[in-house]
């Protein structure tokens, strides 16, 4: 930071030593004339100059970040624009708000924000002036019905010329957007819900017109006197019923985007920055920059993904694993933006910031997730496209048949009909039946742990019948402990121990780590061991007080000529209960054995009953010895081990496993599972892993076991259930609603559906398909 600044203050130096009576703005970066109305603040010794009130204020919230010349670096807040996609069609992409020029529907920010929306906002304002106007408009033409002979009062004209001045404002503005919608799918060619809509209120307004001004083009037998029926008030009903389901629908998939809100919501809008001379002060989140030493209080969110540089505490990350337990933290160790201080103070050092954190790459991805098309979705993509042309073909016969056959008023029947077909077929349910339940889901999985990179991995995730998993930290806690001390010669225990931890101190190998930490653990004193070896695939050897010490395999032994057929038993049976044996000898004679386990987790057990339970079948892959991976298979009811493979074996693994006709999921984590992930038919990255392995993965699991999977698991057949039930409803709908609309009742019941009732027939059921995909929101994982 010092760094920055001294770099800053050259670089003022020289434009000013140029040209004396200029200076830079320190917070937007612009050429400041100085005179005696210049605004200035000095700090740290210096004097800084702004060309407004808004720059002096910012930087007297936070001089140091100003003055570090940091605000030149770092792009500022959101400063990457936001898009705007449709919710349907993600790959419609545009700068500013708008209308998908596909489907219609309005545009939604990628990334939802707490700002309110506007075509909510304006589309509410609509519906009010049009529910206003709808009410007098259903008393002057229903109110008979009710006791009100209002028509009668003021006469069959008088009404008629009311109606049309209620009537006109709201089809001519606030219907604008639908007519404009409408015009652009025919446009467009791409027909849809508009089209339908702008068809439907269009037919009845104009229809309306003309019999109210020109009733003479009507025959005889249309008119009652000199007057034509008219449909003023089905027109406005039906525009304020397509509002109310508009708002709703808006206001749902405002709620859809309450998970992303959510987590953006766990990061805190300031972190407290430690200057170099060590005072304090909060500053704004988006001004914290890598390098920036940060205090985090007891009860603190964590800023930014950081390095802890002092303190000791536990860390609660259940809202980005989904585990509950707190995670103790202390120097050195990594710590995530979003998570909670629990107890300690610690210091830390940011490592990742803004888009960085992986908070907000989480966030990236469930938004990438809430944009992903599911390949069920192009079912109703094809239906779509065909439903469209087909019910405006059966509007137009459904009048040309009602015309020509029903009573008298054959015209009225027959425009009624043809305007409730166009209206009760609107096909926004089923656009919305896929996006709005893979939306939530993406929500929902990300609250519980599991991030889906696209809709496709969840669809595929529910079709899954085999998975395959690594021992080493998956079913495992990946931390070896020394478990057994077996001296076979006059050594005691505890003195075979420090001899084999003595040598072993040298090694990196994570066994040679378990054996120090298990002699240290009883308080031994490891003395220093010389002339350190390593033999590749066999052990190591070396000097410890004057001794030659090996430890190894078979092969070490053999090696260094040692007979270690005594032990052969005795490391086969620590084999057998999923140890590995490892045999030391002391200058030429064998001296026993030394045993290291890797603890399988205690979730492990119970997550592979859910997820026999759940239909799959579970393979473990693992670089381990055949008998140690057998024996932990068997502890925990795997169905199948492959042991002994290399990281290339696992893409051959899951090669051969999909050809037999299997459906693969692959759970990885390193580097080298990137080529098994991308191979299956869904890669899950376990999230202790690699970057590469989390790019090649379709589902994320931010916890490193198998609980991820079974909740991965829940939430796929969930979501694959709630699009299928929302794709029901909508073809049961629209199959049912269309033949009774068209006037397939009336021969029998002498029932013909009103336009009205088939606009809210219409709202209802998007409401209907939302309201049922809210419902993955409370979905047990």
């Amino acid at each position: 930071m010092a760094t920055d600044q001294e770099h800053h203050h050259d670089m003022t130096r020289t434009s000013t030593a140029s040209d004396p009576d200029t200076a830079t703005d320190p917070v937007c970066g612009m050429t400041v004339e100085i005179d005696e109305d210049t605004r200035s603040a000095e700090y740290d010794g210096e004097v800084f100059h702004f060309c407004s009130e808004n720059c002096e204020t910012k930087f007297g919230k936070d001089p140091f970040y100003y003055a570090s010349g940091n605000a030149q670096k770092t792009p500022a807040h959101g400063e990457a624009g936001t898009q705007w996609t449709c919710p349907m069609h993600p790959q419609i992409l545009k700068d500013e708000p708008g209308s998908c020029p596909i489907c219609g529907m309005a545009l939604e920010p990628m990334l939802p924000s707490d700002e309110p929306s506007e075509e909510l906002s304006d589309f509410t304002t609509r519906m009010w002036i049009s529910a206003a106007a709808a009410v007098p408009l259903v008393i002057l033409t229903m109110g008979e019905l009710v006791g009100l002979p209002v028509r009668e009062w003021i006469g069959h004209q008088t009404a008629v010329y009311i109606e049309f001045v209620l009537a006109t404002p709201i089809i001519l503005w606030a219907a604008l957007p639908f007519f404009k919608r409408g015009w652009e799918s025919i446009r467009n060619i791409s027909p849809n819900m508009w089209t339908l809509i702008a068809l439907g209120v269009g037919a009845a307004y104009i229809y309306s017109l003309a019999a109210t001004f020109l009733p003479g083009i009507f025959p005889e037998a249309y008119r009652n006197g000199q007057s034509v029926g008219t449909y003023y008030e089905a027109a406005v009903v039906i525009v304020a019923l397509i509002f109310v389901g508009q708002v709703l629908e808006l206001r749902a998939r405002e709620r859809t985007g309450d998970a992303i809100r959510a987590l953006l919501d766990l990061a805190p809008k300031t972190a407290r920055r430690i200057l170099p001379d060590g005072t304090e002060y909060d500053a704004p989140l988006e001004h914290i920059v890598e390098g920036d030493r940060l205090r985090v209080r007891p009860g603190d969110s964590i800023p930014v993904d950081a390095e802890v540089l002092e303190g000791h505490s536990s860390i609660d990350e259940s809202m980005i694993t989904g585990e509950p337990l707190p995670v103790e933290k202390t120097q050195g160790d990594r710590v995530t933006g979003g998570t909670i201080n629990k107890n300690g103070t610690l210091a830390i050092r940011a490592t990742q910031v803004g888009a960085d954190t992986v908070l907000s790459q989480i966030v990236d991805m469930v938004a990438g997730a809430k944009r992903s098309r599911a390949p069920i979705q192009g079912l109703a993509d094809r239906v779509s496209s065909v439903f469209v042309p087909t019910v405006v073909v059966i509007a137009i016969i459904s009048f040309v048949v009602w015309l020509f056959l029903g009573p008298d008023p054959a015209l009225a029947f027959a425009v009624t009909a043809a305007v409730s077909v166009l209206i009760i077929a609107c096909p926004c349910a089923l656009g919305l039946a896929t996006p709005i339940s893979i939306t939530t889901a993406a929500g929902r999985g990300a609250q519980a742990g599991v991030l889906i990179k696209d809709a496709e991995a969840l669809e595929r995730m529910a079709r899954v019948d085999t998975v395959i998993v690594d021992k080493t930290g998956t079913l495992t806690e990946g931390r070896p402990k020394l478990t057994d001390v077996v001296p076979t010669g006059d050594k005691a225990e505890n003195d075979l121990l420090t001899m084999a931890a003595a040598l072993e101190r040298g090694s990196e190998h994570p066994l040679a780590e378990a054996i120090v930490e298990g002699a240290l653990a009883r308080g031994l004193t490891l003395p220093n061991a010389t002339e350190f070896e390593a033999v590749t695939g066999k052990g190591v050897k070396g000097m410890v007080d004057g001794q030659v010490v090996a430890l190894g395999n078979p092969a070490m032994m053999a090696e260094i000529n040692v007979d270690a057929s005594i032990a052969e038993f005795a490391a086969d049976d620590l084999r057998e209960s999923g140890k590995t044996a490892m045999l030391v000898a002391i200058d030429g004679t064998f001296a026993g054995i030394v045993a290291v386990a890797d603890p399988i987790k205690e979730s492990t057990a119970d997550a592979i009953d859910d997820l026999h339970r759940l239909g799959l079948r579970v393979i473990m892959a693992t670089g381990d010895n055949q008998k140690t991976a057998e024996a932990v298979a068997a502890k925990l009811g795997i169905d199948e081990v492959h042991a002994g493979v290399l990281p290339e074996d696992k893409k051959a693994l899951v090669d051969s496993l999909r050809q037999e006709g299997a459906r693969v999921a692959m759970a990885g984590d390193g580097v080298n599972d990137a080529p098994a992930l991308a191979a299956a038919d869904v890669g899950i990255a376990m999230g202790t892993g690699a970057d590469v392995a989390v790019e090649s993965a379709g589902i994320t699991l931010l916890g490193g076991d198998l609980v991820g999977i079974v909740r991965a698991r829940r939430l796929a057949k969930a979501t694959v259930r709630n699009i299928k039930q929302n794709l029901f409803f909508a073809f049961a709908y629209n199959t049912a609603g269309v033949p009774i609309a068209a006037g397939i009742l009336y021969p029998f019941f002498g029932l013909l559906l009103s336009p009205m009732i088939a606009a809210a027939a219409m709202s209802l059921s998007s409401v209907s398909v939302i309201s049922n995909a809210l419902r993955l929101r409370r979905v047990r994982l």
